[in-house]
């Protein structure tokens, strides 16, 4: 809303500074500081009232140390968070971007679905929550929404330049902003970024040949089938990735803080026309509105911290864990690094997998030997290391320290080819 105000006054009057609000950077960091003003500001008030509401955590007893403690708890203070998302990006961002609306959507939906499992579990005292088939209802739901746009909405393109034009270029950097006609073209493409190839571009209406070796060609008017079919899978995958992982304090905050920078690098650099070229990745024209949201994002989560760091004075439920996932699936879609997300969100992945793994070992051995056995001490991954007695802190810092080397390795994919 800021961006149209200020470009209006000038336009009109000619007003000194209002010119800021045309750089991404500015605004960006001005999301980035009102969505931590936002988080620990009212944070506080949001954790007073939830404790005046007696809205506290149903924790079941695992056995494990300090467990009992966070009894009682106030939880939903996912709110926190996705107020501290939305309201930057009303404010900064530009709302007629197709990017923006997706992540808004994505953000209000999860959101929405964490809520009424946060509701559920508080107010009608029911530890079980929302059935997980309505979860994944709502998962489906959002996965559909975002194929679909990101398919057949007409603002969804790609830049193709003319390689033989460009490559007669000797400076990219003056001959880019005044690109001569027939230079380029955007176009509507379901290309993606596969990381470690050197020309690191492939197509979804080339899937089936991919898997069957060629032997097998999707028809065009089909591709949109498989393209929506793997968005759907991604965003249900990130978002219970991200809900498993939020088990300890600060632990989901802090991990989806740097996948959220990550992120908004992706973003920048994708949507800037002279690092894109610089970088040899693909440039999306509007992509870097998209920083305004991831930045927002950020700070929302390092704010959260405040108050979710241990020992956590609240505890951000299905409300923030759900929404966070689905958000990032999002963002990873809209910059085409979906295929990164093993990489970007691998504490996600670990601790899935670790339940995966712990659930079909178990099941396995009990019908093979009438007992079942275990592969850890307990899952998800991050229970594992409080049984074998590591204080909770301290694994809580391991794994952010594992996110952000897996996060520079993301980054170093840029020119790892």
């Amino acid at each position: 809303m800021l961006y149209y105000l200020f470009d209006y006054l000038e336009q009109e009057f000619n007003i000194p500074g209002a010119g800021l609000f045309q750089f991404i950077s500015f605004r960006a960091g001005m999301s980035t500081l009102l969505s931590l003003l936002i988080t620990i500001t009212f944070g506080k008030r949001l954790i007073q009232f939830l404790q005046k509401k007696q809205i506290g955590e149903v924790v079941r007893d695992l056995g494990l140390e300090g467990q009992l403690q966070k009894k009682g708890t106030p939880t939903m203070g996912g709110i926190i968070i996705l107020s501290a998302i939305v309201i930057p990006t009303l404010l900064f961002a530009r709302l007629d971007n197709v990017y923006i609306a997706l992540v808004l959507i994505a953000t209000v939906w999860m959101g929405t679905v964490g809520f009424i499992d946060d509701y559920i579990k508080t107010f009608k005292k029911n530890k079980e929550g929302l059935a997980g088939r309505f979860k994944i209802v709502g998962q489906v739901g959002l996965g559909l929404i975002v194929g679909l746009t990101l398919y057949f909405h007409e603002d969804v393109r790609v830049r193709q330049f003319d390689e033989e034009l460009m490559s007669s270029v000797t400076n990219v950097s003056e001959a880019l902003q005044e690109l001569p006609a027939g230079s380029y073209e955007d176009v509507k493409t379901t290309q993606t970024t596969i990381p470690f190839i050197k020309n690191n571009e492939a197509d979804y209406k080339n899937f089936f040949s991919f898997i069957t070796f060629g032997l097998v060609e999707l028809p065009d008017a089909w591709t949109w089938v498989v393209y929506v079919a793997i968005v759907i899978f991604i965003v249900t995958a990130v978002s219970n990735g991200a809900n498993i992982t939020d088990g300890l304090d600060g632990l989901a905050a802090g991990t989806s803080a740097t996948i959220g920078l990550t992120m908004a690098i992706f973003a920048y650099v994708s949507g800037n026309l002279l690092f894109s070229q610089y970088l040899n990745i693909m440039y999306i024209p509007d992509l870097g509105e998209l920083v305004i949201f991831a930045t927002a994002f950020v700070g929302a989560c390092i704010g959260f911290l405040w108050y979710n760091a241990f020992p956590a004075q609240v505890f951000m439920g299905d409300t923030g864990s759900l929404s966070i996932g689905g958000i990032i699936a999002v963002m990873a879609l809209a910059v085409r690094k979906e295929m990164l997300l093993p990489l970007i969100c691998g504490i996600f992945l670990i601790e899935t997998l670790s339940v995966m793994l712990q659930v079909s070992y178990f099941k396995y051995t009990k019908r093979k030997y009438g007992t079942g056995r275990r592969i850890f001490a307990m899952a998800p991954l991050h229970h594992h290391f409080q049984k074998k007695n590591l204080h909770e802190a301290k694994i809580v810092s391991r794994f952010w320290l594992v996110g952000i080397m897996l996060a520079i390795f993301s980054l170093v994919t840029l020119k790892i080819r």
